[in-house]
Order: C-alpha cells, then structure tokens, then sequence
C-alpha cells in the first residue's frame, strides 16, 4: 500500500496506527516507526483520532493550516531512507547534524525541508530528484 499510496490512504495509516496504539494492538514495523513521530507531535493527536474526519479534512496553507499527515509521512520518508542509507551519505549527514543540534527530532525537521525543496524543484523542473543537491542542503543545516 505504502509504494503509491493516495492521500486518503496515507491518512488512514496513521490513522490506524494511532487507533491501534491507543487500544495497545499489536503494529507493523512501519507502524511502530509512524508511531514514534507520532508520538513526538502530541499536536497532531487529535488529528489521528477519526480517520473519518482526517479523510474530509482540507488543510490549507492560505488558511495557514499545516498538514499534520504530510509532515508525519515526511519523517517517515526520512526515517526510511536513513534506514536503507539512500541517497548513500544521507545517515553521516543525519548523523552529524543530530551532534551538532544535539537533538534528533530537530535534524529531521531540517531534513525535512531539504527534502521538500528538493521535491519541489524535481516537480517544478520535470527532473528526478537530485540527490547530490539533498545532500548538500542537510549538510549546509
């Protein structure tokens, strides 16, 4: 489900996850990995609480609403390629902010907007995403 997911699927996992954590269920590994950042965005709670109304849910920027499910699916992105260490070089950078800001959540959240710089202007030029230049943006945090 998690290769090409819709918007409303994206919404229903975490969504799930968090019904499944509040009734002590068991989770997948990528479950337990949303449920972490989930965890760390006590914000958001009420936000996963019905996929129902996540799913109806409009989060606008002009109405300066952020999107608790893309910022949850971004960490999850984040955390994966970490994992597999994609683009190569990713876990040293990761690993060197997180000594530098002495905190873990805080390198990701700048991860996290190298990352949607670096989507946006794959999206905005037609191209792949460069991985050089993502690289280059975490390290530069």
């Amino acid at each position: 489900m998690l290769f090409d997911p819709s918007r409303d699927q994206v919404r229903q996992f975490f969504c799930e996850t968090w019904r499944k954590h509040r009734e002590k269920l068991p989770l997948s590994p990528l479950e337990s990995i949303a449920l972490d950042w989930a965890l760390q965005h006590p914000e958001y709670h009420g936000e996963l609480e019905s996929a129902e109304r996540a799913v109806a849910a409009d989060y606008s920027i002009e109405a300066g609403q952020s999107n608790p499910f893309l910022h949850l699916s971004m960490h999850l992105a984040i955390a994966e390629q970490l994992q597999i260490d994609q683009p190569p070089g990713i876990r040293a950078a990761y690993d060197a902010l997180v000594r530098r800001l002495d905190s873990p959540h805080e390198a990701a959240h700048r991860i996290m907007d190298c990352l949607g710089e670096t989507i946006w202007r794959a999206q905005r030029n037609g191209t792949p995403p460069d991985g050089d230049a993502y690289l280059d943006c975490i390290r530069r945090q």
